[in-house]
């Protein structure tokens, strides 16, 4: 069983932020794979099942906020019975480029909110995730970071946004049926070249 969670704040008012991306990748793959979400209030998320190549897969989307995700995923994976290991989070990067993603096995939360409080939930870096490029506009220490996450995508990177979304739902697939290392080398890459 592989347990797929999407990053994003919850409503209407955040769905097509920068920091949804996760949410929005989520989605696809659930669409893709023909199944639906439902609210799940014990777990806090919205969760669907379905299977890729005979493997069963979870897909949760926290209803926390990003900043208490942990609470969510701590409660999701408690009540399955599996492994931090088991776990794929997909969220939004600053660090990263507009269109790059990037698969690892396990790091640091790199200053990303939601992806730190689900190691202090689970008390482990070693936790694999897909983290999706949404651009940095500036090296400024004075930027406020926090509103630029919170913006929707400009009317120009959405066609981009679209093609990673695509993307992203494969990569998610070649996680779950292929070796891991394959994976990474196959989609850790820019997906356009300037």
């Amino acid at each position: 069983m592989k347990i797929v969670v999407g990053l994003g704040n919850p409503g209407l008012k955040y769905e097509f932020t920068r920091h949804n991306v996760g949410f929005r990748i989520v989605d696809n793959l659930a669409r893709d794979m023909k199944i639906e979400f439902k609210k799940t209030k014990s777990y806090y998320s919205l969760i669907s099942r379905g299977m890729i190549k005979n493997q069963q897969v979870i897909l949760v989307k926290p209803q926390t906020f990003m900043n208490l995700s942990g609470r969510a995923v701590s409660r999701v994976i408690s009540y399955y019975r599996i492994s931090p290991q088991d776990l794929l989070i997909v969220y939004d990067d600053l660090n990263l480029e507009l269109g790059q993603i990037r698969i690892r096995k396990m790091g640091s939360a790199g200053g990303h909110k939601g992806m730190e409080s689900i190691i202090q939930y689970l008390n482990t870096e070693n936790i694999p995730r897909l983290r999706i490029g949404i651009g940095n506009p500036s090296l400024n220490f004075n930027f406020d970071y926090v509103s630029y996450v919170l913006t929707n995508f400009k009317h120009d990177e959405e066609d981009k946004i679209d093609e990673v979304i695509q993307r992203s739902t494969q990569a998610i697939k070649t996680t779950i049926e292929d070796d891991f290392e394959n994976t990474m080398r196959k989609y850790n890459r820019k997906l356009i070249e300037p």
